[in-house]
């Protein structure tokens, strides 16, 4: 169980991270009913360095969880971002929910991840939830391959 403060936000937004390297930053009103999620949202677009923020603090939190796929909401408040659920690592990306452009860009970057995976020869440690919780193991949860 987590306890988070109820975070009043000027903007919010749905991000999908891929690979613990590609990062889809979207506009999202999580008060919408669910196809208009996407669509009654701000119209303009996002402000360069809160957007580099942003993808940052993707990045960071999926490769700490160590997620290959993953969605981070974010509120922003005074111009902060707050990481408000972001351990989704089998996230909704069902085409009628997330839109035609989304869902485009989640099969092609998925896709282009799973490929680059294949030509790697060497593996990328994985965390695992009980390798961390097991006493004097050392290694933080990183399974070996």
């Amino acid at each position: 169980m987590m306890l988070q403060e109820a975070i009043e936000y000027e903007t919010y937004f749905r991000c999908y991270g891929i690979g613990r390297k590609y990062v889809r930053v979207m506009k999202y009103n999580p008060a919408a009913p669910g196809p208009m999620r996407y669509k009654d949202v701000s119209p303009g677009p996002i402000e360069p360095e809160l957007l580099k923020e942003l993808e940052t603090d993707v990045l960071a939190i999926c490769t700490a969880l160590g997620y290959d796929m993953n969605t981070v909401e974010l509120a922003v408040r005074d111009g902060i971002p707050y990481a408000i659920d972001f351990m989704n690592p089998a996230p909704d990306a069902d085409y009628n929910s997330v839109g035609p452009e989304n869902f485009e860009w989640v099969v092609r970057t998925t896709a282009k991840y799973l490929v680059d995976c294949t030509a790697r020869t060497k593996r990328i440690p994985q965390f695992t939830a009980n390798g961390a919780l097991e006493p004097g193991s050392g290694d933080g949860g990183v399974a070996s391959s």
